[in-house]
């Protein structure tokens, strides 16, 4: 399936956080961090007022309650505005 994000929204591919601390303790949603990053998939064409400044295969940080879930081909992806964007990890 492919999605194309209209506006200012971006897709992301989310990243599975570590669920197992080094020492082996299994570490529960509730307490994993609050930010997540993931791997941008595809853009769409931006607004006026919001310009895209990710780009396609770039990973980002973004606030865990941000965006909407869908699955694509078996994979967690986000379709997030691009201002929940917090930060692009290079």
């Amino acid at each position: 399936m492919k999605v194309k994000p209209l506006s200012d929204r971006v897709l992301v591919e989310v990243e599975k956080a570590e669920t197992k601390s080094a020492g082996g303790i299994i570490i529960p949603d509730t307490a994993q961090e609050k930010t997540q990053t993931g791997t941008v998939r595809a853009v769409g064409p931006g607004t006026e007022k919001e310009k895209i400044t990710v780009s396609v295969g770039q990973r980002v940080m973004y606030d865990k309650y941000a965006g909407t879930q869908i699955k694509i081909d078996g994979a967690e992806h986000l379709i997030l505005k691009s201002g929940d964007i917090i930060a692009a990890i290079e």
